[in-house]
């Protein structure tokens, strides 16, 4: 057993050496990869099977919009949700935190640290104690001081809310790349130029993280592994580059990418692709 998973890490670092030479492209993903865009893809121990919860209904899948809100059937202080959990159910967590002000960006149905932030603060002004993990009497009630969510709320196309700024990206020119947030952000010298939605590469493989320089620019561009369009490319970690992505732009975060940063709005890349300039830094982080 462990000599055939030694065996399957060796594959998998090998793709992974011949997608830097080659470039990256779409892929579809289910939960793995939708993980290494926002964090794990597993549930935590205790909480509720990767499943639409009680009340998302068919808008999980994209098709009719929720069903009618109920609180879960859990005993009041039994956990169901906590950091590392992704479900439909934390969607819709964290669309009725957005309703009340406490979470300030589209729904990933990811549960990281924002969200617990935002769970500790519901919880907070309820007069409960702030453990930034969603129980049963939490669940109760946020269901009652919010409204079931609307398929728009659960899945907005409005850009995404901005992370703070990682201390790499307050000097100079910066593509501040925000894997949490999912969002990228054209920075000059601290100020935020322009911010655009991303997506980023699966489980098997991921998009790196850490501090790089834009090393080639090519506006049109065309995988030579998978041959499909990269249109304003800009490569900064061997064959990982930001580029535009139309099977983004379809199908959202139900998809993902062989390691590259996916962006859906092509016109206002269009925009930062002409004001980049090679060296300018690229900074990729959680």
């Amino acid at each position: 057993m462990h000599r055939t998973s030694v065996i399957r890490r060796s594959v998998l670092a090998a793709a992974a050496v011949a997608l830097a030479a080659t470039g990256c492209t779409a892929q579809a993903v289910g939960a793995a990869g939708d993980s290494a865009a926002g964090g794990p893809s597993s549930a935590s121990p205790s909480s509720p099977a990767a499943t639409a919860s009680p009340s998302s209904g068919a808008s999980a899948a994209g098709g009719a919009g929720p069903t009618g809100s109920a609180p879960a059937p859990a005993a009041s202080g039994e956990v169901l949700m906590a950091e590392g959990t992704e479900t439909e159910q934390v969607r819709e967590l964290q669309a009725r935190l957005r309703q009340l002000g406490h979470f300030h960006r589209s729904p990933t149905a990811f549960y990281g640290s924002m969200t617990a932030k935002a769970v500790s603060a519901f919880q907070e002004k309820q007069g409960m104690t702030a453990t930034g993990e969603v129980d049963g009497a939490t669940w109760e009630s946020l269901t009652a001081a919010s409204r079931t969510p609307t398929a728009g709320e659960l899945r907005p196309p409005t850009t995404n809310e901005l992370d703070k700024a990682d201390a790499r990206c307050m000097t100079g020119r910066v593509l501040c790349i925000s894997k949490e947030s999912r969002t990228l952000a054209w920075m000059i010298d601290g100020k935020v130029v322009s911010a655009m939605d991303v997506r980023f590469g699966s489980e098997n493989t991921p998009t790196r993280e850490g501090t790089f320089k834009v090393d080639r620019k090519e506006r049109e561009w065309k995988s030579t592994l998978y041959h499909t369009s990269m249109p304003y490319s800009m490569f900064f970690s061997g064959g990982q580059a930001v580029h535009y992505s139309a099977d983004f732009k379809a199908r959202g975060y139900n998809g993902g990418s062989h390691g590259c940063v996916n962006v859906r709005d092509m016109d206002r890349l269009a925009s930062v692709f002409g004001q980049v300039k090679v060296g300018d830094k690229v900074v990729v982080h959680w």
